[in-house]
């Protein structure tokens, strides 16, 4: 198993990153809060995850370890593969995601794209004793508290990451901010990977 990738940043994505790693570009899959932290031309080291199938070899990398554990115990749950795993880091941190399940949070866990009630509630009842339960975090969900959205900050970010600056980035939010509002409107999170790659086509038509 590859447990980590250290090197330089070679390229950015927006749904993944180019590690060099002794002269080999590794190309590594990561959530839009993680590509965030990257910059291309800088050095960095991604904690990761080699999932293998009979016909592909994909490495997942995360910004931190507990991402990374997070993200292969989701996956013992059935019906939940290495993209779903990594949707539900895009949404939710590791304790969120810890709190949600603990709590049998639905209404959060449905929050990521392609998880109804049913395949939330099987979540839980699988997951409940193995994920581990933050004691800070389930204080804050019993005191009524929510983590607070940070769509504009990851999508700057992620801008910024892939060589924009920052004055472009400022416009690219603001041709984006509709889609987010639209979301948050529904009760939905703005889906960062989503605004992301809708900025990067307001940039390219300018």
């Amino acid at each position: 198993m590859i447990a980590s990738v250290s090197g330089r940043v070679s390229a950015i994505a927006p749904d993944a990153a180019v590690i060099e790693v002794g002269g080999v570009g590794i190309l590594t899959h990561c959530a839009p809060g993680t590509l965030a932290t990257l910059r291309v031309g800088e050095e960095a080291r991604l904690a990761t995850s080699l999932v293998v199938r009979e016909e592909s070899l994909t490495l997942y990398g995360f910004a931190t370890d507990d991402e990374r554990v997070v993200f292969e115990l989701l996956q013992t749950a059935s019906g939940v593969g290495p993209k779903l795993a990594l949707a539900m880091l895009a949404v939710h941190s590791p304790n969120a995601l810890r709190v949600a399940v603990a709590s049998a949070d639905l209404k959060a866990l449905t929050q990521v794209p392609g998880i109804g009630q049913k395949g939330a509630q099987r979540i839980v009842l699988e997951l409940k004793d193995r994920l581990g339960t933050p004691e800070e975090a389930v204080n804050a969900v019993i005191a009524g508290e929510r983590p607070v959205a940070v769509w504009r900050e990851q999508v700057h970010s992620g801008l910024v990451g892939l060589g924009y600056s920052g004055k472009d980035a400022d416009e690219a939010l603001a041709a984006v901010e509709p889609l987010a509002e639209a979301d948050l409107s529904v009760g939905r999170p703005p889906q960062i990977a989503a605004l992301l790659k809708a900025a990067l086509r307001s940039l390219s038509s300018r």
